[in-house]
């Protein structure tokens, strides 16, 4: 036996077995990566599983170790991570055929319910993509063209990630974020006649705008000539001199300053037009 441990060959046939049950046994989690000890397929320990809220470097990343050829491990990334939905087709309220591009970004917040519901992440990411998609076709089948293009494309959005992140949870996952990237009418006829209709929809809503005002202005008119003419008649009433006096200096006013300088007005020096020149 001791001359075997002084056999060269067999010393390092031992280190190289010694490398690779240390090699098999003991694996590094990275900080933005989260671990599952899986023996015979079966989870039984986690290492460095996200937390909210946790600060960088005090996680759980490190060392793991895990009995050789017994024990597995796998890696399920940390970070927030994108799922890209394909061009989706979408019919408006309004009968119009949208062409939608959206994303959205996701977190894996329980690796061990991701492992046992859908295994891996490339599973993962298909299964939000097609919920996506049916999620984003149900929100936007009940909205119109115009509201895509109004301040209320924000609330579509809310609702579409709400309706995919109950769905998410099932998986392990937290939805984070939605955008609709582009949402498009298709090139051609649909495109032109739907510009029109907006078109003409907006003429319309301008013209009844208009209308209301110019009813508005008459009404505000007609209220301001009623109360011109009656503290007129109150002035008149309190000094009728006075009255008759302002009324024929505006006439006055009307009548000779034309601005021209090329009209003549001739009048007798006892016309009654001129009255108020000759004083009293």
């Amino acid at each position: 036996m001791n001359g075997r441990l002084a056999n060269p060959m067999f010393l390092g046939v031992a280190a190289v077995v010694t490398l690779i049950l240390v090699a098999l046994s003991v694996s590094v989690v990275q900080e933005t990566e989260q671990a599952l000890i899986l023996r015979y397929g079966e989870p039984v320990r986690k290492v460095n599983v996200y937390e909210p809220n946790e600060a960088f470097g005090t996680t759980g990343a490190g060392i793991a170790f895990r009995i050789p050829f017994v024990e597995q491990i796998q890696y399920i990334d940390k970070r927030v991570l994108n799922v890209q939905m394909e061009r989706q087709e979408v019919l408006s309220t309004d009968k119009l055929r949208l062409q939608v591009d959206a994303f959205a970004r996701f977190r894996i917040t329980n690796p061990l319910q991701m492992y046992r519901s859908i295994r891996t992440e490339d599973a993962l990411r298909t299964q939000l993509r097609t919920i996506l998609g049916s999620s984003l076709r149900n929100e936007l089948g009940k909205r119109s063209f115009a509201t895509l293009l109004s301040p209320e494309r924000g609330q579509v959005m809310e609702n579409i990630q709400t309706a995919l992140n109950v769905q998410a949870r099932k998986y392990g996952a937290e939805i984070i974020d939605v955008r609709i990237k582009r949402a498009d009418l298709p090139e051609g006829t649909p495109l032109e006649s739907a510009f029109s209709r907006m078109r003409s929809e907006r003429q319309q809503e301008a013209t009844a705008i208009r209308a209301e005002g110019n009813k508005d202005a008459q009404v505000i008119r007609g209220q301001a000539e009623a109360e011109s003419a009656r503290i007129y008649a109150e002035s008149y009433g309190k000094d009728p001199g006075f009255y008759d006096f302002y009324r024929a200096m505006q006439s006055y006013e009307q009548t000779f300053n034309r601005g021209d300088g090329e009209a003549s007005v001739v009048l007798s020096p006892d016309s009654e037009y001129l009255r108020q020149f000759r004083g009293r």
